[in-house]
């Protein structure tokens, strides 16, 4: 009964907590910003560095982008920093309802296609169609860095 006991507790700590979910726009809902794009179908890429400054400041190389409505883009993300660092990708709003959860829940999975966290040195992509025109952010949510400075803007406008 011990034994059984233990591994009951062993598999509870092993098993991530579902609880505390994934990030903005993974529970089926459609996302004003758009949504995941084909690869194949992308016209344009965009290279993003994220990285820290020597006084503090982290950064996203550009902070700003502009695409067009119906446009699918291939945005190319490096973490050139010597720490973890995401890009999220969503209205203003909800990158900030985000933030306030991933200030409780700071290594939240990702499992969205408007999201990635990369450790330092690595390279991930988000391909997105953009279906809507308006303001948009996009943003690294790991607690500190928003405040940080780690925050930019996306145009899009229409066709």
């Amino acid at each position: 009964m011990k034994n059984y006991v233990l591994a009951l507790a062993l598999a509870a700590l092993a098993t991530p907590a579902v609880a505390s979910g994934n990030h903005a726009g993974g529970h089926g809902e459609k996302m004003a910003v758009g949504e995941p794009g084909e690869k194949a179908k992308a016209t344009q890429t965009i290279r993003v560095t994220m990285k820290e400054t020597d006084d503090g400041q982290m950064l996203f190389t550009p902070a700003v982008f502009n695409v067009r409505k119906g446009q699918t883009v291939k945005i190319e993300i490096k973490n050139a920093g010597t720490v973890d660092h995401e890009f999220v990708l969503d209205q203003e709003d909800k990158i900030l309802e985000h933030k306030k959860v991933m200030e409780k829940f700071p290594e939240m999975e990702h499992a969205d296609a408007n999201s990635i966290r990369l450790p330092a040195g690595q390279s991930g992509e988000v391909v997105w169609k953009f279906t809507t025109d308006g303001e948009f952010k996009f943003a690294c949510l790991i607690p500190g860095h928003y405040e940080a400075g780690m925050h930019g803007d996306v145009t899009v406008s229409g066709k």
